[in-house]
């Protein structure tokens, strides 16, 4: 049984208990006013307020009530306005219209104009006050679409899981959550998800001067959600207290039941139900996605919102794709989406393991200590390889910004999203540590990209790129179809698309200006098709495709990689074989060999593209790779082009490979490396050189040498990369290795070796 809630669990904070923030006492008037709550009338350009009077003293049977509302953005107080109140019981509710004029100014991510409206009840015994800030906005829905004052909106969100390692409790001081909410602007972000929580005070009033759209959650993490009935009386009174606290908030937006709830949805939907009756002022939704058999394919009966990671008809997150499927830039996920009537966000995109950052560990000076991360730094000095925890940071988390830029973008072209939430921008120090961010536990940046270009891809206006493929040949013609996605607060009109390709020293092997249209606001719209004959590059070349709105600082690239056709392959004097015994003849006989063994002869791990997922010690049965680590510039990839980590053209070659333990060479120097995880942290490799007897050997678990994997572009031009270097002087390999050696790779003897992943799922624990 799983009873969890962000609020209070171990997996992200210390256990806290008592009372955080502000405490007073305070005394009461004769008649207080408990509550007041604003409801904005945006067609209406007025606000409807209900309060809340509660008489102490049952001698006063008279007040007033005054309203002012006032703007501090425009400097403008309206006139107030005052009602009597008869008391024929101890408690009243008034409800009155307040109107705002033509000058009413809206509150949206674009431009938050907050309101101040001060409640004011006067008896002869004094006064007491009541005063709330809120904005003009109405959230909606139309069409499946989500909309803020009838516009429509998409969320670019994280979520927020209550990590605060230096005082294991969330802030209620504004200051805190200034550098939340301002380190998720500069990335481009306009969305936070509070997991399984609700924050305080403090954040609402944050988001509300910055314009971001929250969804808060009941502290509900449960399994067992509708079984008990103290539960059931706790959550009803809790969503009463929120909606009480924070309900004027216009920040505040979406409310859902919990996180990845089971397995009473009958009682879910009647609790939404009543939510929707008491407040409609915000959007409701029974789960934020669920396991539950039966349900999660399709929103229920009472979502106003439907958060998922599939639909009935597919997955519409990458991560449940993007190794099973050869890279295709032309994807989305709309048909995965038909038929959704409710808006559709995609639940918990990305989900990819960074190495951690050892430097991080100063960072620790309050509560809690980073007991995880010294011990990984401990068993990297045990087995010689601290020094390279800095390159499988760097290797690791470079490769991650390119999935999450994807995992962005194939949201963002699918014309019924309503929008994404990551998992996330930050590090999640629990469930045996996910360090899938990439800013760290303390909203830091780890300096894995900068936020300008996170914004290219993660910003109200994204032009986006279809095109079928990765790896292209000279002989080709790259073609693309240019779209942009505008949710911006007004149409782009008269404005040109420039595109420019070219390689990494500038030369420029097309460019271009697509005819200006309109993209009108709230969606996704064709700017043209980009064809250019890739003939001009004359050698292996990585090309940056950039796409820029004309007189605008909206622009975004994608990496191509273009190689000549080879047809035939001249190896020089290498010897080329897929078989361990002829390899060992022709090393005996002093020979040069590429050895490239099928994968399934090979023991080892399993050649994955996509690192480890979420955390390897939550999710122990993956294979546990983290990405290649590799030096750009070593002779043997001369012809090669590629950064030192992996990349969408690296796809078919990890795919068609094992990754080889090589804990028994400690002093091999491999061409290729493969980032273990932090849990086992082995040495890893798929290229390896060394001298054998009288030869020289390069053994290559990618396999180079089948048939069908030499049919691909990108496997050609390593293999021709490799028998260049091979037939150079530069080939002087410094390590030696022995027959027993190398035995074990292929020995099913070796026990040492961890066999392939029998999970079938990302999920299986």
């Amino acid at each position: 049984m799983r009873e969890l809630a962000h609020a209070y669990t171990e997996d992200t904070q210390v256990k806290w208990n008592g009372v955080l923030g502000r405490m007073e006492l305070k005394a009461e008037n004769d008649v207080k006013l408990q509550q007041v709550n604003v409801y904005p009338d945006i067609a209406g350009k007025r606000i409807k307020v209900k309060a809340v009077l509660v008489r102490t003293n049952p001698q006063t049977t008279q007040a007033e009530v005054t309203l002012q509302v006032n703007c501090a953005e425009t400097g403008k107080s309206y006139e107030p306005q005052t009602y009597p109140v008869a008391f024929p019981h101890d408690t009243v509710c008034i409800e009155k219209e307040y109107a705002l004029g033509e000058d009413m100014r809206l509150w949206d991510e674009f431009s938050p104009t907050l309101y101040t409206l001060q409640a004011s009840c006067h008896t002869r015994q004094g006064t007491d006050r009541y005063e709330t800030t809120f904005g003009m906005r109405e959230i909606g829905h139309t069409d499946g679409y989500l909309t803020i004052n009838g516009n429509r909106v998409f969320l670019r969100g994280t979520l927020e899981c209550c990590i605060f390692p230096l005082t294991g409790t969330p802030p209620t001081d504004e200051a805190g959550w200034e550098k939340v909410f301002s380190t998720a602007k500069a990335w481009g972000l306009n969305h936070l998800r509070f997991h399984s929580y609700c924050p305080p005070e403090a954040a609402f009033k944050v988001a509300d001067r910055m314009g971001f759209y929250l969804q808060v959650e009941l502290p509900n993490w449960s399994l067992t959600v509708g079984k008990d009935t103290a539960t059931n009386r706790f959550l009803y009174q809790e969503f009463d207290r929120i909606i009480a606290a924070y309900g004027n908030h216009p920040s505040f937006c979406m409310l859902s039941a919990g996180n990845e709830l089971q397995p009473d949805f009958q009682f879910l939907n009647a609790f939404v139900g009543y939510m929707k009756r008491q407040d409609n002022r915000h959007l409701y939704a029974t789960t934020t996605f669920t396991f539950e058999q039966g349900h999660g394919t399709q929103p229920e009966p009472e979502d106003d919102f439907f958060v998922t990671q599939w639909t009935d008809k597919g997955w519409i997150r990458g991560q449940g794709v993007f190794d099973a499927e050869e890279p295709n830039f032309n994807k989305d996920y709309r048909q995965a989406a038909e038929g959704i009537k409710v808006p559709l966000i995609s639940h918990e995109i990305g989900q990819y393991s960074v190495y951690p950052d050892m430097k991080e560990i100063g960072n620790y000076t309050g509560t809690l200590e980073p007991l995880n991360l010294k011990a990984i730094q401990k068993d990297l000095e045990k087995k010689g390889l601290a020094g390279k925890a800095e390159r499988y940071l760097q290797v690791s988390g470079r490769f991650a910004v390119q999935l999450y830029k994807e995992e962005i973008e194939r949201a963002m072209k699918t014309p019924q999203f309503s929008g994404y939430q990551l998992l996330g921008l930050q590090d999640f120090p629990g469930q045996g540590t996910a360090l899938v961010g990439l800013v760290n536990a303390f909203w830091e940046s780890k300096k894995l990209t900068d936020e300008r270009y996170f914004r290219q891809f993660c910003s109200p206006v994204v032009p986006l790129a279809r095109f079928e493929k990765a790896t292209w040949t000279t002989n080709e013609t790259f073609a693309a179809q240019v779209e942009i996605a505008n949710y911006y607060k007004e149409d782009i009109r008269g404005k040109h698309i420039l595109w420019q390709l070219t390689d990494k020293t500038g030369y420029e092997v097309g460019r271009g200006k697509l005819d200006a249209g309109t993209f009108k606001k709230g969606t996704v719209t064709s700017a043209g098709e980009i064809h250019v004959g890739l003939e001009k590059v004359r050698n292996a070349a990585q090309l940056c495709l950039k796409v820029t709105i004309e007189d605008t600082d909206w622009e975004n690239s994608w990496s191509i990689w273009v190689y000549p056709p080879l047809k035939e392959l001249n190896a020089g004097d290498v010897v080329l074989t897929q078989d361990i015994s002829q390899a060992l003849s022709a090393l005996d006989a002093g020979k040069k060999v590429l050895l490239s063994p099928r994968p399934d002869k090979l023991e080892g791990l399993e050649g994955k593209f996509l690192p480890v997922f979420w955390s390897p010690v939550h999710f122990p049965k993956q294979a546990g790779t983290m990405g290649i680590l590799c030096d750009p510039k070593h002779p043997a990839l001369l012809h090669f082009p590629t950064e030192m980590h992996s990349d969408w053209q690296w796809w078919n070659l990890v795919k068609h490979s094992k990754v080889l333990v090589m804990d028994s060479l400690p002093d091999l120097q491999p061409i290729i490396e493969v980032t273990d995880n932090f849990v086992n942290n082995r040495r890893l490799a798929s290229v390896f050189e060394t001298k054998y007897g009288k030869g020289k050997l390069i053994m290559s678990s990618i396999d180079l040498l089948s048939t069908k994997s030499k049919q691909k572009p990108e496997v050609k031009q390593l293999l021709y990369s490799l028998t260049q270097y091979m037939n150079s002087a530069d080939f002087v390999p410094t390590g030696t290795v022995s027959k027993q050696d190398l035995l074990p790779f292929f020995s099913k003897q070796n026990k040492g070796v961890e066999k392939r992943t029998d999970a079938r799922s990302i999920y299986e624990e």
